[in-house]
């Protein structure tokens, strides 16, 4: 499935984006912040794409003009995610290269695929969380219109670390009120 916005394109990952991935997934300020460890080479950006970006509804974020991932997108469904045991709940996630914060594009993609997981999926509940100190995250879905749900200490394994992680959430029946979806 690939998705179009005014900006930007979500598709799924192919192997030969391995070296795009990279570029932006072994930049200190990106991975860190959302719980893993900058990449190290271009294999390993494959391994990613081959092992962890494969799920049914995980998207390469890429410019409209330029077929080049520059960030990520995902809707992880039940089984997946440890933020719901429920068919009709997922949880969302996301990151963007570093060169292009600041420009809404993620405010752009979420929008996207929340219209895509309340209308395509028949979701009732997207999830989302954030870990302290991710500002930028937590204004996304501040303007997405996620609401703080809870606050809780978790582990994050990739960096064998505790941290506080803030979990939000997005109802279909508030985001149908707020756009006025019938």
């Amino acid at each position: 499935m690939i998705f179009k916005t005014k900006r930007l394109v979500l598709r799924h990952w192919k192997e030969s984006d391995a070296f795009s991935l990279f570029q932006y997934a072994k930049d200190v300020d990106v991975g860190p912040v959302a719980g893993w460890m900058p990449h190290q080479s271009v294999e390993e950006s494959l391994d990613v794409i081959r092992n962890i970006l494969n799920g049914k509804e995980c998207y390469a974020i890429c410019e409209i003009h330029n077929d080049e991932p520059i960030g990520l997108i995902e809707l992880k469904l039940n089984g997946h995610t440890d933020k719901t045991q429920r068919d009709d709940e997922c949880e969302l996630g996301y990151w963007l290269g570093k060169p292009y914060w600041g420009r809404g594009y993620m405010p752009e993609a979420v929008t996207e695929l929340i219209y895509h997981a309340f209308e395509d999926l028949n979701m009732r509940t997207i999830w989302c969380g954030y870990y302290d100190e991710n500002h930028k995250s937590k204004r996304v879905q501040e303007k997405c219109g996620f609401v703080y749900h809870h606050s809780c200490q978790v582990s994050v394994p990739l960096l064998h670390e505790m941290r506080i992680e803030h979990i939000n959430y997005l109802s279909q029946a508030s985001w149908q009120k707020k756009y006025k979806v019938k």
